[in-house]
């Protein structure tokens, strides 16, 4: 009988497969036996800690993407933005998206802070208003400062506008 040499990546294919298969077959075999005799021993307690408000932390990144939960203890959406009153430079309000999927399609709605309590067993935050109720909420809109707005902008009210022959997006002197 004649010897046929595999090449090495139909070996390694073959290795792999084996392995794959095997793996669940191993996942399933059961600890070995305890064979000291004497009293069975209780389940370990399971610790359940309750869940850290992120509001009380000093890194605020926590609080972006907590749940949030109405007050028919349904999952309303999740916090997508933190928002601070500038001249204090604290936190004042959380920007709630609600519904959508996977982010797409979802309405943001600024509530203020003391709208929002922590539910320490769920780790969420809750708040007293339905997701139907926020719907009829208006929609927040992110606001460009004007360092950050790039975009060029109308002349103010009673400037005149810029004749013929300049460059509009020159500045003025």
């Amino acid at each position: 009988m004649a010897i046929r040499s595999v090449p090495l990546s139909s070996a390694i294919a073959i290795a792999g497969t084996l392995a794959m298969l095997a793996g669940p077959a191993i996942a399933q075999t059961s600890p070995p036996a305890r064979t000291s005799p004497g009293a069975a021993e209780p389940p370990a307690a399971v610790v359940v800690r309750p869940a850290t408000n992120p509001l009380t932390l000093e890194d605020v990144s926590k609080i972006k993407g907590t749940s949030v939960y109405g007050s028919d203890d349904k999952k309303i959406g999740g916090v997508s933005t933190m928002l601070m009153e500038p001249s204090s430079k604290k936190i004042d309000r959380l920007v709630v998206s609600e519904g959508g999927i996977l982010g797409m399609g979802s309405r943001l709605v600024a509530l203020p802070l003391d709208q929002f309590s922590w539910d320490t067993d769920k780790g969420v935050f809750k708040i007293t208003k339905t997701a139907e109720q926020l719907k009829a909420m208006p929609e927040w809109r992110e606001q460009l400062s004007e360092a950050t707005d790039t975009r060029r902008k109308a002349p103010p009210a009673g400037a005149a506008a810029p004749t013929g022959g300049q460059n509009p997006a020159a500045p003025s002197q």
